[in-house]
């Protein structure tokens, strides 16, 4: 049989300390979507500390999607939904009665800002305004620029090199980001330092 599970070194070692902050972060029962799940071992690392809450992973790309669903068949929990294909660069990829019948209360988007065009960080905030509710959680976790400038050395390097791969790409400034989420109805809650000089950013929806 063929084992479609893909690995990304990262997990390993930023899964701890973000389960840390969702667990903190997350009502005691929601339903959660992770937009831009890659390889899907976040999810399965997750869930079984985030009972019930129900987790629906999702992704771009039918390659993740198939890592996705090999990782959930390694690793099954009840509290875990089958991937769903999304692209938030999609013009409203959120009217999808996939989504819209599943009363989404949380949305989890973890290293995909700086890896992606900027109309996907758009493209995820009118998403999550239209599909969360006042009181309702955004949870971002990647590396950003503050003020205009990196925040090490390392954050100036990985920047650079991701632009070399794409020029769509790059770590982006935090207050744009912010600025955006502000556009779409999201009020920033914290900002959490983490490992590695990345940022777990918390955004809840107005009323």
């Amino acid at each position: 049989m063929i084992d479609n599970r893909q690995y990304a070194p990262a997990t390993q070692r930023n899964r701890d300390a973000i389960l840390e902050v969702l667990l903190r972060v997350l009502p005691q029962k929601c339903t959660v979507l992770e937009i831009a799940s890659g390889t899907g071992e976040h999810s399965v690392f997750f869930v079984p500390h985030l009972h019930p809450c129900l987790w629906i992973s999702s992704d771009p790309n039918p390659m993740a999607i198939a890592s996705i669903t090999d990782w959930q068949k390694h690793y099954p929990s009840d509290n875990l939904a089958a991937p769903l294909q999304i692209d938030v660069t999609a013009h409203h990829w959120y009217c999808n009665d996939n989504l819209q019948n599943k009363g989404i209360q949380a949305i989890v988007n973890i290293n995909m800002i700086h890896i992606s065009p900027w109309q996907a960080c758009l493209g995820l905030m009118e998403g999550a305004k239209n599909l969360l509710a006042a009181g309702d959680i955004l949870y971002l976790y990647g590396p950003f620029k503050q003020d205009g400038k990196h925040t090490s050395m390392s954050n100036a390097e990985f920047d650079a090199s991701l632009r070399l791969q794409n020029p769509e790409w790059g770590v982006r400034d935090l207050e744009d980001v912010i600025t955006v989420a502000a556009n779409q109805n999201l009020v920033l809650q914290q900002i959490q330092p983490m490992p590695a000089n990345n940022l777990s950013v918390i955004f809840k929806m107005l009323d």
